[in-house]
């Protein structure tokens, strides 16, 4: 083979071989050897078979996986990969082939292993694909459809959309590009940073693939070929957010046992057989779990139980059956995931090629931006959205109702001119008639303002956006806190003439900031107590895996914006609620500064016994720096900045990136974890391209 791998400062691959083939063998093999644990892991949560290693806690998940189809699904899809793009389905093959080389070499550095008595497993050639489908399952949030069907149920139906914003269930990123009129070179950039929940090892690594065809830097996604979502060709460049599509449907299923134990489903033609068959998953220190797996003609079976408070009443009126959930995703129903854009992407010189290339993407739907060196820009929609009854997009759907089926074709998809800059940031706009629920337009409206703010913008200067703490969510709460002027005691005077003069911006080393999360968590919690939510506390009838998008709380933390102003909570009552507030937080010790309880919370498979490591981070869930905790229960940020970067179309060598870690997943390695001091500055790591300045990699 002609393989070279070569390395940077900061340990970040550079690989280089005579084909793409030989490529993707090479990416494979060398994200085995970085990150041999977290591929482990990953293909294990994409077979629903963590628990067989992790234990009980992972049941639920592993429940899940194994009803949806996912690894099915995956299997499906590589088929149909096969028959229709040969040459993709081979370049995905050549890419397992390496990680399967580079695996026994991984784990071996990796303590891991050792720890849980896992042994590297073999990777086939479908777990790129179901990696991807457990990675984005819950990309599009349609638990948030069980929680409107309780809020109709219990709250009324009226109040169904009351808590419509983005929460902590969901992804989301900020992204912009500048035309070169607006850029100290005059070539575009392109920028932003997506927001996941935080995981160690990182859910983006960087990397570069040379071959004769290409050379591309960009971030992967571990155990996906390629560079789906960020790339640098050179010539062109692209990045993604979330378009916060609507594009998963869940649906009432009523069904009924056979004599002879088969399944039937009621659908729009009457009772018909559905699939079934059990599972057995293995539990680690526990006894085995059967579960059944059923699906119907919308699709597997999620939730074996009630569809609701109550149920629907039997349309069949047939005796002895019961009620469910099924999930209808677009790659099960139609064999593809979109995998063949990935090599077209590597191959791009220009928008029009990323423009084509993305005409065959599925799951998740992104909105997509671009720009090339020959001042092409493009700002679209990418992916698959059915087109259906919009009750789909809601709440649940009686599945035995004809309305409800998916058209033959999927919905056409937005795109806009670029004028100036273009910012994506989840907000509600281009992607709006695709979709329900959008972030608030905060981070949208800041990075637009401080675009505005220059027409000379390079690499460096885009700190200033990436960084920005500005709050302007506050906004709501500070004016109910102006309100309250009357019968408080002193010190919660005090308080309040603190937050009335505050800057309004979430640095981690604000006090003020910190007095004022310490009033909006009161004031959270007080609201969820309220008697009119009374009904929404009692746990709702689905598995604990959907409880991010079920628990009251967080609920009512991200809807607290409209929940002042708008709501079955009178308005004499909210003000009672700040005025109880500012008393609570002026009756108790001064909160810390921000950063003191705002600190770094990653998710990993083996949680760390010292958590004290972790440091405390600037922004909040509406700022342009979006660090994402749930008031009123933690500071903690789970979620934030899975990478940042800026493309440079101008020069290569002057765009930038960083990561919260590092290259490598691998404990004790240097480049572990060297570049979160950097990223909790809000700096980018250097991009190399000169082969020169490269370190080879031996052997």
């Amino acid at each position: 083979m002609s393989i070279e791998v070569y390395r940077d400062a900061w340990g970040v691959p550079h690989l280089r071989a005579t084909d793409p083939g030989e490529l993707a063998f090479a990416q494979g093999r060398v994200t085995a050897r970085d990150r041999a644990w977290q591929l482990e892991v990953e293909r294990h949560r994409a077979q629903g078979t963590t628990a067989a290693f992790l234990g009980a806690a992972e049941l639920g998940w592993d429940t899940f996986v194994r009803r949806a189809r996912l690894a099915d699904t995956a299997r499906r899809c590589l088929e149909r990969l096969e028959a229709s793009d040969a040459p993709t389905a081979a370049w995905v093959r050549a890419y397992v082939d390496g990680v399967n080389d580079g695996l026994a070499d991984g784990a071996s550095r990796a303590p891991e292993f050792a720890e849980t008595g896992l042994a590297p497993g073999r990777w086939e050639p479908w777990t790129p694909l179901a990696v991807w489908l457990s990675t984005h399952i819950l990309f599009a949030g349609f638990p948030t459809k069980l929680w409107r069907e309780q809020v109709a149920r219990r709250l009324g139906e009226e109040w169904t959309e009351l808590f419509a914003t983005d929460g902590p269930g969901t992804a989301g990123s900020n992204g912009w590009v500048v035309s070169g009129e607006r850029t100290a070179s005059g070539a575009a950039l392109v920028a932003g940073d997506p927001h996941r929940f935080i995981e160690a090892p990182g859910v983006y690594q960087q990397i570069r693939l040379a071959c004769p065809a290409y050379d591309v830097v960009g971030l992967a996604v571990p155990g996906i070929p390629g560079l789906a979502h960020f790339g640098h060709t050179g010539s062109v460049a692209w990045a993604i957010t979330n378009a916060m599509a609507d594009y998963q449907d869940l649906y009432r299923e009523r069904l009924r046992r056979l004599p002879d134990g088969g399944v039937e489903a009621l659908g729009p033609e009457g009772w018909a057989p559905a699939a079934a068959h059990t599972e057995t998953i293995e539990v680690a220190g526990g006894e085995p779990v059967v579960i059944e797996v059923v699906e119907t003609g919308r699709g597997p079976v999620i939730i074996d139980g009630p569809a609701g408070d109550g149920g629907p009443q039997d349309p069949g009126g047939a005796s002895g059956d019961w009620e469910a959930v099924s999930l209808r995703y677009p790659p099960r129903v139609t064999g593809e995931l979109g995998f063949g854009v990935l090599p077209a992407l590597l191959r791009a010189r220009t928008v029009g090629d990323v423009d084509a290339a993305v005409d065959g993407w599925v799951e998740p739907v992104n909105v997509l931006q671009a720009a090339d060196t020959r001042g092409g820009l493009l700002h679209r929609v990418a992916g698959h959205v059915p087109v259906r009854d919009r009750a789909n997009s809601l709440r649940l759907v009686p599945a035995w109702d004809r309305n409800h089926a998916w058209a033959p074709e999927p919905a056409p998809l937005p795109r806009t001119e670029v004028r100036g800059h273009a910012v994506m940031a989840n907000a509600r706009g281009l992607a709006a008639p695709l979709g329900v629920e959008f972030a608030p337009p905060h981070r949208a409206a800041r990075i637009g303002e401080l675009l505005d703010a220059s027409a000379d913008w390079t690499p460096e200067s885009t700190t200033a956006v990436h960084t920005d703490t500005d709050n302007p969510s506050a906004a709501r709460l500070l004016t109910a806190v102006e309100r309250a002027a009357d019968g408080l005691s002193p010190t919660a005077s005090a308080v309040r003439e603190r937050l009335l003069g505050w800057d309004r911006r979430m640095d981690a080393e604000s006090a003020d900031a910190g007095l004022y999360a310490a009033v909006r968590g009161a004031v959270v919690r007080r609201l969820a107590g309220h008697e009119a939510f009374a009904a929404l506390r009692e746990p709702a009838p689905y598995p604990e895996l959907f409880r991010p998008w079920l628990a009251l709380g967080p609920r009512v933390a991200f809807a607290l914006e409209t929940l002042l102003t708008t709501g079955p909570v009178p308005a004499g009552d909210v003000d009672r609620i700040v005025r109880e507030a500012l008393e609570e937080v002026g009756a108790g010790e001064p909160p810390a500064t921000w950063g003191v309880t705002h600190r770094l919370a990653p998710w990993q498979a083996l949680p760390d016994a010292d958590d004290a490591q972790w440091p405390g981070l600037a922004g909040d869930h509406d700022c342009v720096l979006s660090t994402s905790s749930v008031p009123g229960w933690t500071d903690r940020s789970a979620r934030a900045s899975a990478a940042r970067y800026v493309w440079d179309l101008a020069d290569r060598e002057r765009s930038g990136w960083i990561v919260p870690f590092g290259a490598s997943g691998v404990p004790g390695d240097p480049h572990h974890r060297d570049q979160l001091p950097l990223w909790l500055r809000g700096e980018l790591a250097p991009v190399t391209t000169d082969w020169q300045n490269l370190t080879k990699e031996q052997g």
